[in-house]
């Protein structure tokens, strides 16, 4: 796909690091940073009491001639995050990443996703979208991205591994799975860990199988939404990165809601998308820290 360019980026440099909660993290990292002729730009902080830990993510920009090329900064840091027991990243905003997405026969949330990139207001590159059905394919080809056709047709092994084979091809940061309507094998979600996002409705109570939406009409459900999280091996029980509800009445329609679920679902994955490439989420065990 040919997108439209986009600014760079106010700050076109972020740290994000996790380590013990002990005094003098923020003053190091402040400190290094101006030595380095950087300014801050953004920064937040997490102190989580219930594991003794500190979470951070730094945004800055270069300020001054002393500014070094990233790896030396990278290099340079390294001192300070053995000496606080980091695990940490050093990021360049300004590189796009490149996101995959997978789809099987509703297009509400890949159309969406298109949308922003095309439009510059996701920066993100999509080399490639991959379907187990081919409903897809004609608008996916007319927006220039390669379309991979991956039916499952009883070897569920062999199609996982051609999946992988087009996201390592692809170079893929991330891969986002915009209602590809398929359990991913606990060896995929493993392949996969930390850079695979989910969206599904969410629902009290809880519908599952076909016709979600009919289901809660039927129930006389309330409120309707959606969630994102990581994929891991437990269905649908990730880290949740973000969650959207709509409230709805007795007049609305089964129709309705599917119309008004698809909308949520649309915004809840377009935010999830963006705050991982903005390395705006830390994942701490079953949840996430998501810094505003």
């Amino acid at each position: 796909m040919t997108s439209q360019p986009t600014p760079a980026p106010h700050s076109p440099y972020v740290l994000v690091l996790t380590c013990p909660d002990v005094k003098g993290v923020v003053a190091a990292v402040s400190s290094y940073l101006a030595d380095n002729d950087a300014s801050i730009t953004e920064s937040n902080h997490f102190n989580d009491q219930l594991t003794n830990s500190f979470s951070m993510r730094t945004a800055f920009r270069p300020d001054g001639p002393g500014f070094p090329d990233l790896d030396s900064l990278r290099q340079g840091f390294q001192l300070i995050a053995r000496r606080f027991r980091m695990d940490w990243q050093l990021v360049d905003m300004t590189v796009k990443p490149k996101v995959v997405i997978a789809v099987s026969k509703f297009g509400h949330c890949l159309y969406d996703l298109l949308h922003r990139a095309r439009s510059g207001s996701l920066p993100i590159d999509i080399p490639a979208v991959i379907s187990n059905h081919d409903d897809m394919r004609s608008f996916v080809e007319w927006s220039g991205i390669p379309y991979h056709h991956l039916p499952v047709k009883g070897d569920k092994a062999a199609q996982e591994a051609a999946f992988m084979d087009v996201v390592n091809q692809a170079g893929a940061d991330l891969v986002v799975l915009a209602r590809y309507m398929q359990i991913l094998s606990a060896d995929l979600c493993g392949q996969l860990a930390g850079r695979c996002i989910n969206i599904h409705h969410s629902f009290l109570p809880s519908f599952k199988g076909a016709k979600p939406y009919h289901q809660a009409h039927a129930r006389g459900v309330k409120l309707i939404g959606a969630t994102a999280h990581y994929v891991t091996t437990d269905l649908d029980e990730g880290p949740i990165i973000e969650q959207g509800i709509e409230r709805v009445d007795h007049t609305q329609t089964p129709e309705d809601l599917v119309d008004i679920g698809r909308d949520i679902e649309c915004a809840v994955l377009a935010r999830a998308v963006r705050w991982h490439i903005e390395r705006r989420i830390l994942v701490t065990g079953q949840k996430t820290i998501v810094f505003s």
